[in-house]
């Protein structure tokens, strides 16, 4: 009897150290039996059946030690003594190690992150992105690394207030040149935007101030333009400003109306405006509106009027045939005699603008001098040659164009004598006068050509 209870007592020892160490997946225990275990322990248990309950009681504590964490985690297992399984069994308790994984905040699982390849590494390997447009606001964005890259220039648009300080050079400079292709190269260059329109009421009011010529220049220029960079309703709205301001125009330029009906009607004439602008302004007409319409309504019922309107300025500088500016001079110095007015005299030769052709005028003044009776039309015109050389009409190389003017008059005064017999004295008389008041050089006046020395027997008193 007392080895049988020997050998009981030590069989479930041996048990539970087996017990002890088995693994998880030969354990036969399960949940099912925790009902038979809460009923034995009020019985009388015998020391193998104590022993067995403490080996359950272990491996369902292993259990659900595993099920809260992960499968793939090797998070740490509290024991009954508070070791680590696994671990180093000389560490000191509570210490947590630096590569733990666990989460510190109790959130999570504790699995590592999962970084696709790692710290620096866009994506897992072997992943394929799909080509996506490059941002040109992205702050690496490189131009160059694009292909082939177009640079374009951008220009803003001229502000309304510095429009006029930007085309008035321009105007100015095409009424020296003529070249209507350079204005537009020009033009091109500046982004004018919606004040585009502003160039043509510039342009002619620039011409209104100046000469014949430059508003014939001021003409052509806008013909040039129409339809390249101005359109008939652009040109249209430059007129209907033009006409609103009027009265400032006519300050500067009391001729302003006439010479605006006369640009609406050449306007018209060239296509530059609309058929239909004079009649948009048949019952809503102003006094000083009226002048200007009508005055290019007549222009335009005239016989031939569209034809006869390339003309409506006149041909200016030395386009116009040399008996034409002779006429003019002519007439010029016939009303200066009667007038005696040298201002309008001289506003009437810069008119002409014939610079080169100032000797002719000489020349004719001196032979009216030769045709007069008295001496009146001799210090008349040596006035006005005087005046002309003060105010800077004739320059230092322009003297010798009087030089010629002279010089003519010295080679044919042979044949003018024979229409006018006394026309020697008359002219020594001249040049002597011209000389004194410091008109022509001493070298001119000695180059004069003297008469005869008459006789008193002659009958004319040895003159």
């Amino acid at each position: 009897m007392a080895t049988q209870v020997d050998a009981w007592s030590s069989a479930p020892q041996a048990d539970a150290v087996t017990l002890d160490h088995q693994p998880e997946a030969s354990c036969p225990y399960s949940d099912d039996d925790d009902g038979l275990d809460e009923a034995e322990v009020n019985g009388n248990w015998t020391p193998q059946e104590k022993a067995l309950h403490e080996a359950r009681l272990k491996a369902k504590a292993k259990r659900r030690l595993r099920r809260s964490s992960s499968r793939n985690s090797t998070s740490e297992s509290v024991s009954e003594s508070g070791e680590t399984p696994g671990g180093d069994p000389h560490a000191v308790k509570g210490k947590v190690h630096n590569n733990d994984r666990k989460s510190r905040t109790g959130k999570g699982r504790g699995l590592p992150k999962k970084g696709a390849g790692g710290k620096g590494v866009w994506g897992a390997p072997g992943m394929v992105y799909e080509a996506e447009e490059p941002d040109v606001r992205d702050p690496n964005y490189d131009e160059a690394a694009q292909g082939d890259t177009v640079y374009e220039t951008v220009v803003p648009e001229v502000e309304e207030k510095e429009l006029e300080k930007m085309v008035n050079p321009i105007v100015l400079e095409y009424f020296e040149h003529g070249d209507t292709k350079e204005v537009e190269v020009l033009l091109k260059e500046l982004n004018l935007g919606q004040h585009k329109y502003e160039f043509t009421s510039v342009a002619v009011s620039l011409s209104l101030e100046g000469k014949a010529s430059h508003r014939e220049l001021t003409s052509r220029l806008l013909s040039d333009l129409s339809g390249k960079m101005l359109t008939q309703g652009e040109m249209a709205h430059a007129f209907d400003k033009m006409l609103k301001e009027l009265p400032d125009l006519i300050l500067d330029t009391p001729e302003a109306p006439q010479m605006l009906g006369q640009f609406i009607a050449r306007g018209i004439a060239d296509h530059v405006l609309p058929m239909n602008f004079l009649d948009s302004y048949k019952g809503k007409v102003d006094c000083e509106h009226a002048v200007t319409l009508d005055r290019a309504a007549v222009l335009l019922s005239m016989k031939k009027g569209m034809i006869g309107l390339d003309n409506v300025w006149g041909v200016g500088g030395g386009l116009r045939p040399v008996k034409h500016l002779v006429k003019k001079m002519n007439l010029l110095l016939k009303e200066y005699l009667i007038s005696g007015d040298v201002s309008e005299a001289e506003h009437c030769l810069r008119d002409l603008e014939v610079p080169h052709f100032h000797h002719e005028l000489v020349y004719e003044a001196i032979v009216m001098v030769l045709e007069s009776n008295g001496d009146t039309a001799s210090h008349m015109m040596m006035k006005l040659l005087q005046s002309f050389w003060k105010t800077g009409l004739i320059t230092v190389d322009q003297m010798n164009r009087y030089v010629q003017g002279f010089q003519r008059v010295y080679d044919e005064l042979h044949e003018i004598c024979l229409d006018v017999p006394h026309a020697h004295p008359i002219m020594e008389a001249f040049v002597d006068l011209c000389y004194q008041e410091s008109v022509i050089t001493k070298q001119l006046r000695d180059a004069c050509p003297f008469g005869r020395k008459r006789f008193v027997s002659e009958g004319d008193g040895g003159l």
